[in-house]
């Protein structure tokens, strides 16, 4: 049986993406938006991020093309139960830092706030 780990590694970012658009779209949010949080965290533009999507590649590949925001370990706090901070596992914590800045967008965090721009 895989592990959660595993799981998350062989998703395709393709299959999660139109969820982060639903999801900040429904409260009010935009996709400009989305992929600005998206191109802080990991550098894609939108285009890049198409191609990702184009590709239907893992998460496990997408970050490892990505070049990672220097500020992303300030990205703290639960999600889905887990503390991010203590997430073990590089790229499920990576994986997490997304979600994460997906869920404060949608609660309707400052864009300044959420790009941790202090």
């Amino acid at each position: 049986m895989k592990t959660h780990d595993e799981r998350i590694a062989e998703m395709t970012f393709a299959s999660v993406y139109p969820h982060y658009i639903a999801k900040v779209e429904k409260k009010g949010r935009t996709k400009q938006e989305l992929h600005q949080v998206i191109e802080w965290l990991t550098g894609f533009d939108e285009h890049q991020v198409q191609a990702q999507i184009d590709a239907k590649v893992s998460f496990k590949t997408f970050f490892e093309q990505a070049i990672l925001n220097s500020n992303a370990h300030l990205i703290t706090g639960l999600i889905c139960g887990y503390r991010i901070e203590e997430i073990d596992n590089p790229l499920t914590q990576k994986v997490r830092y997304l979600d994460k800045l997906v869920d404060e967008l949608a609660k309707g965090k400052k864009m300044e706030k959420i790009l941790r721009n202090s």
